[in-house]
């Protein structure tokens, strides 16, 4: 599911109690979205780069990174985002079981304080929504950047992002290091690009 860069409709109608996109009408509005922070370096890059374009977004943090890094964590809420969970040490839904799934969320939790959850690689068992589902959102995408791949054509994933953007879009970057040289090329083109078409950038 990671690989499409946009996430077919079937996937999406496969899972309708997750949050793929939002219905929006008569507004042009998109909602980008970063996983797996905060990271000290890269974060405020990013929340530099969003406050410079007049954008809002949503964070979708690693509990462990919270907990080492929680002047950055801070200084994402201080700046007016919203956040979300993401495991406390991004773990993959089906490589672990329902509870031990759970129990790392929780975990998180404790460093996190939002409603939104969203799992790490996009995977999760129909049993691990089934018992988070009155607990959280959970919020998936319909548009994924892939800028976590070293080897990402940037010009190409570029041209889909803006050819399948549509008003209630969900939008996946990463604030990583492993993604921070694709991102720092994608993000500031990407937002120009929904600026000059009318779109505003807002938080979940």
């Amino acid at each position: 599911m990671l690989w499409y860069q946009s996430i077919p409709l079937w996937l999406q109608k496969w899972l309708p109690s997750l949050i793929w996109q939002k219905p929006i009408q008569d507004q042009k509005i998109v909602y980008l979205t970063f996983d797996d922070g905060p990271h000290p370096d890269i974060t405020p890059w990013v929340l530099e780069t969003l406050k410079s374009k007049g954008c809002k977004a949503t964070f979708f943090c690693v509990g462990d990174n919270v907990r080492k890094h929680a002047e950055t964590y801070r200084q994402v809420i201080d700046d007016g985002h919203q956040i979300g969970n993401h495991t406390m040490h991004h773990i993959k839904g089906w490589s672990n079981s329902t509870e031990a799934y759970c129990q790392n969320i929780s975990q998180a939790a404790e460093y996190i304080d939002s409603k939104l959850f969203r799992p790490p690689y996009g995977r999760i068992s129909k049993g691990q929504i089934k018992a988070l589902k009155d607990s959280y959102q959970i919020v998936m995408w319909n548009l994924l950047s892939c800028d976590f791949n070293p080897h990402l054509n940037v010009a190409k994933a570029l041209d889909n992002l803006k050819r399948k953007t549509q008003s209630g879009s969900i939008i996946v970057f990463h604030d990583s290091i492993k993604a921070a040289p694709q991102l720092k090329q994608l993000l500031p083109a990407y937002i120009d690009f929904l600026i000059d078409n009318g779109y505003s950038c807002q938080k979940l």
